[in-house]
């Protein structure tokens, strides 16, 4: 018997992002206002973290509102119709429900559908796995447009009173146009997840626990283990960035800018140094007034490292998620 010859789609040989959309909460929360739960004071989080604000979205703006109107910015500004798009893709830690995902529903609030619509749950390393999958896409031919959004509402799973991470944490969404391409614009991705570090950043308890528990177990909100976490993002994800560079066939000096995962100051400020960043890549530390957004905090990042150096467009920048899980992704991108 001769088996028949499949087709297989064939897409762009090369990819690129067209276009970055963000949305920050609408509250803006000064140390002033959460140091007393803790215990601490202003100078204390600015010396340890670099935060002097965040932005937190009120109780009314959801995780797919802060996710659609980033969504709407990049298409707007990549010119294409929402019907183009193929895939949605969102990385979340925070969207609520088990089901329906945060795709989905976005896809129909920005008139994507019938796109493919999934959610990613890689934390902060979320944004660099959905450009990873967006580029495969539009290479395989699967999509000619993929939209990929990171975006979170962590206010929702911190505890006032804690200060291991909540007084880091804020909401926020940013969006990614990803399409074809004359010449390369997004280089190889280097990834991974490292499993036996997993209570490094977790939950306090499960979601069945709590609703076992009938109001004596406390809501699940997140933990972090800060020493464990800043000696494997400084000196670990070091090595994947330096991995990521070699993929793209670059060296740190050809960079026009460095846009890390806004997990803490003293982490950014530790990655440029042990990286070797001349003076002229711009750093991004969107951290200090939006503070840690977890999926979100690259293309937030990304974006207001545009606004205020317009001049990087077309410039190459290393990206690099890392966080709960422990996961990580990193790429060398041309900036939109």
């Amino acid at each position: 018997m001769t088996t028949p010859q499949l087709k297989q789609h064939h897409g762009a040989e090369y990819t690129r992002i067209l276009s970055i959309g963000a949305a920050r909460g609408d509250q803006v929360v000064p140390n002033a206002d959460i140091v007393e739960p803790i215990d601490s004071s202003d100078e204390w989080i600015q010396q340890r973290t670099g935060v002097v604000t965040r932005v937190r979205a009120s109780s009314e703006v959801h995780v797919v509102d802060l996710a659609q109107a980033a969504a709407n910015e990049a298409i707007a500004k990549a010119g294409i119709r929402p019907d183009q798009i193929g895939v949605v893709l969102v990385s979340t830690i925070s969207g609520g429900v088990a089901t329906p995902s945060v795709a989905s529903l976005l896809a129909e609030k920005i008139g994507a559908n019938p796109a493919a619509a999934y959610d990613i749950s890689a934390a902060c390393a979320g944004y660099a796995y959905g450009i990873a999958q967006a580029d495969s896409f539009v290479k395989s031919g699967l999509a000619e447009y993929v939209l990929v959004v990171g975006a979170e509402k962590l206010s929702d799973f911190i505890d006032p009173t804690d200060r291991t991470i909540s007084f880091l944490l804020g909401d926020g969404a940013g969006a990614a146009v990803v399409g074809a391409s004359d010449t390369p614009g997004i280089a190889p991705t280097v990834w991974g997840s490292d499993g036996s570090k997993w209570d490094a950043i977790r939950m306090t308890n499960t979601m069945q626990e709590y609703r076992a528990g009938a109001g004596e177990v406390a809501w699940p909100t997140l933990r972090q283990e800060g020493q464990t976490v800043f000696r494997w993002a400084v000196w670990e994800m070091v090595k994947v960035a330096k991995q990521a560079l070699e993929q793209a066939g670059i060296t740190s000096d050809q960079l026009a800018a460095f846009v890390p995962h806004q997990a803490n100051m003293r982490i950014v400020d530790e990655f440029a140094k042990q990286l070797g960043l001349p003076e002229t890549v711009v750093i991004a530390r969107d951290i200090a007034t939006t503070g840690n957004t977890s999926a979100a905090s690259i293309p937030l990042a990304t974006h207001r490292l545009l606004e205020e150096n317009p001049g990087l467009s077309g410039g190459l920048s290393l990206q690099i998620g890392f966080g709960a899980g422990l996961v990580f992704g990193a790429q060398v991108v041309v900036l939109p």
